[in-house]
């Protein structure tokens, strides 16, 4: 479909919205997001029990702010988001390039811009796979396991103490499960976590002296488990569910579980994200959506989706934020980043994309529309089944 037509199919949902946006952001100089005349921010919509986030990049974002004069994109992510999840600003390459070395420069932007905006901040990440410095994927090779529990101790006592008070939730295991087609099923990551493999041979102990760790820098924060593939009920969310059971009983801080909701229309849509929510809720924890995003196949030589496409992305970005609103326990919903030209997604997904909420002008999408008028119907000040 053509860019034109495109605008056209959003023009009319978004119609209402135009104003409200344009409204917010002219008044950015004063506390954003609190006008109960802005009917058009689904920060002001939410339940006042339910955090609504975007996923945002402070280098690249926010190092630069001036509240008097805060760019377009600034704008849209304080009038929208009463959360903010760091992207990259606080896994482990940016903030701890070199042994001993910590470099909070963006984290700190980040933190200090949603303290200006009246927003929250979700931790991310402290024991990954992935985006590891240099120096740990190599010294990892010849850790003993007490090796890799000093390190990661080290780690994880000091960025959790570096933001203590200043983090709601922090997602402190992340995809630390490998998924049923990685070569012999749904099992730990100790082969591709230096911290896992290096202490494979009790690896859910180190996953829970994690916790503790991060629980003993700050009290108030209420600590996650986070995977992708984890919204609804299936072979992995049976082992996170194992999991959280025996960490539990074993007296662990384990605070909450999030599912990414990172979707692709290539697949089909599981719809007992609710369920799955409630069985771990039932234990206890909170629960919820992380770091949602809706990806499209797109044609080669296509602008953009059909209008078929857009339905069905609005449709599961609305019923992921339905399951959460309707879970007495869910206690934040985020999408991961936007407009489309901040999406991780087509580095990652060739031939997929459009995935945000917002267009690259900040035109809100059919899926904003649908997820503004679920958050408008849900019960002030609590979510429908508290």
């Amino acid at each position: 479909m053509r860019r034109s037509t495109r605008s056209l199919l959003v023009a009319a949902a978004t119609a209402a919205l135009v104003l409200p946006l344009c409204t917010a952001t002219a008044a950015a100089a004063a506390p954003p997001g609190f006008s109960n005349a802005d009917k058009g921010a689904l920060r002001n919509q939410a339940p006042r029990d339910l955090a609504i986030g975007s996923a945002v990049w402070g280098q690249r974002d926010l190092l630069e702010y001036d509240r008097a004069a805060p760019t377009e994109y600034q704008q849209v992510l304080s009038t929208q988001f009463s959360s903010l999840t760091p992207e990259n600003d606080m896994k482990w390459d940016a903030v701890h390039p070199a042994p001993g070395v910590y470099d909070f420069t963006s984290a700190d932007a980040l933190v200090a811009y949603a303290k200006a905006n009246h927003q929250q901040v979700r931790g991310h990440t402290l024991l990954w796979h992935s985006q590891n410095p240099a120096w740990v994927t190599a010294a990892s090779r010849t850790w003993t396991c007490d090796d890799a529990r000093a390190v990661l101790e080290d780690h994880i006592r000091t960025v959790v103490g570096h933001f203590k008070g200043e983090i709601y939730e922090w997602d402190v295991a992340n995809e630390i499960f490998q998924d049923t087609w990685d070569n012999g099923g749904v099992r730990l990551r100790t082969e591709a976590n230096p911290f896992l493999k290096a202490c494979a041979d009790d690896p859910v102990a180190l996953v829970e002296d994690a916790f503790r760790w991060a629980h003993e820098a700050d009290p108030g924060a209420v600590l996650f488990l986070n995977d992708y593939n984890a919204e609804g009920i299936n072979e992995k969310t049976d082992a996170y569910y194992a999991l959280a059971e025996q960490m539990l009983a074993d007296g662990a801080p384990l605070g909450g579980f999030g599912a990414q909701g990172h979707l692709s229309l290539l697949y089909g849509f599981d719809t007992s994200i609710q369920a799955n929510f409630e069985r771990f809720a039932a234990l206890g924890l909170k629960v919820a959506v992380t770091e949602a995003d809706v990806r499209i196949p797109l044609q080669a030589g296509e602008t953009g989706p059909t209008p078929e496409q857009v339905a069905v992305q609005a449709e599961r970005y609305d019923a992921m934020l339905r399951a959460c609103l309707n879970v007495t326990a869910c206690s934040s919903f985020t999408v991961w980043g936007f407009p489309d030209a901040n999406s991780w997604v087509p580095g990652v997904f060739p031939g997929e994309g459009w995935a945000t909420i917002f267009e690259d002008d900040f035109t809100p999408k059919p899926a904003f529309t649908a997820m503004l008028q679920s958050l408008t119907d849900a019960t002030p000040g609590t979510s429908p089944r508290r």
